[in-house]
């Protein structure tokens, strides 16, 4: 879980937010993970490192959301470390929206047990019962990631509407992830293929 105030969550999922800015006694995420940040969907940290408060620049400013330095170190003084001087040290957490996040939980685990591979399997099995289509989705997503859907759709032959449908299935099994524009693979999604022998990437 990342967690941020109200006030930052539209800046987030546009992408005007990149930066964060956390005074915390360790690191409590790490380049490449996946967070939880309620009720917006899930941040991806890009990088992490520390930093003292006479470091942070107008520009790091604006990109954590603030118009200006002043206001974001009074807004940092204002949590729970209390007031701070220039030699405090903070985490400098660099991110980006990485989608809705319906069923984070499930979405993020990257580990399958063959059972899970086997789970996965019979339920795509029952959604191709007239006509198979999942794999071959969730390939193009994975080739194509956030590319607009009606694209997507026609690549696959098919009708936005419907593809945006079944592709809606695909993500309630936690095998992707809804962005502002098209979708990715989730973990999930990734993991399943390369268990099929379809590495993610190939």
């Amino acid at each position: 879980m990342l967690l941020f105030q109200k006030a930052f969550h539209e800046g987030l999922k546009s992408g005007a937010i990149t930066l964060t800015y956390r005074h915390w006694p360790k690191a409590r995420v790490k380049a490449g993970g996946r967070y939880r940040c309620h009720p917006i969907g899930v941040l991806e940290v890009d990088g992490i490192t520390r930093v003292k408060v006479k470091d942070i620049t107008t520009d790091d400013a604006l990109r954590s959301g603030f118009e200006t330095r002043e206001a974001l170190v009074n807004y940092l003084a204002g949590g729970p470390a209390g007031r701070m001087s220039d030699a405090t040290e903070l985490f400098r957490v660099e991110l980006h929206y990485a989608g809705d996040g319906d069923r984070v939980a499930l979405a993020l685990e990257a580990e399958l047990s063959p059972q899970d591979v086997q789970t996965l399997q019979k339920k795509l099995a029952k959604l191709d019962a007239d006509s198979p289509w999942t794999l071959d989705t969730l390939r193009t997503i994975e080739q194509h990631p956030r590319v607009a859907a009606r694209i997507l759709a026609q690549k696959l032959g098919r009708d936005r509407d419907p593809f945006k449908i079944d592709v809606r299935k695909l993500k309630h099994l936690g095998l992707t992830q809804s962005f502002e524009v098209g979708y990715e693979l989730s973990p999930r999604g990734k993991a399943f293929l390369e268990a099929l022998g379809h590495p993610s990437g190939a």
